[in-house]
């Protein structure tokens, strides 16, 4: 598969600086540790430390799983970051109904945005593969 650039190291490490919140590991595909970091402030700071040397190879595997495309992953990840709750990122993304849905619910009451952090990745590729067709 040819080298796809879907992700910034630029963005990786200004999410890493809330790294202790999990934001950039959730941004690289990997939820499960960026809920874990979520709730133990980054293994204890510990593992935030050590993910400042983790960010490059985090990047070059985040941009080998994923599908570049029209959508970029980087607006959509500062859309959801910054505006997810009023649904400014599904409204990027073409999904109308939801993200009229969003606005009017604060995000589904969060839980939408949760759920957004947790797949985002996987619904721009998703995204991507479609309007490639």
């Amino acid at each position: 598969m040819a080298y796809t650039d879907t992700h910034s190291k630029a963005i990786g490490y200004l999410l890493w600086i809330f790294g202790f919140m999990g934001a950039h590991r959730f941004y690289y595909g990997k939820p499960w540790t960026g809920t874990l970091y979520f709730f133990t402030l980054g293994l204890f700071f510990i593992g935030w430390i050590i993910d400042l040397f983790l960010i490059p190879s985090m990047d070059r595997q985040a941009d080998s799983r994923f599908r570049a495309g029209r959508i970029n992953f980087n607006l959509t990840w500062i859309l959801l970051t910054f505006l997810g709750v009023f649904g400014a990122h599904r409204l990027y993304m073409g999904k109308w109904v939801t993200a009229i849905i969003y606005f009017f619910t604060g995000g589904l009451f969060l839980l939408g945005v949760l759920y957004d952090y947790w797949t985002l990745n996987e619904q721009i590729s998703q995204k991507n593969i479609e309007k490639a067709w």
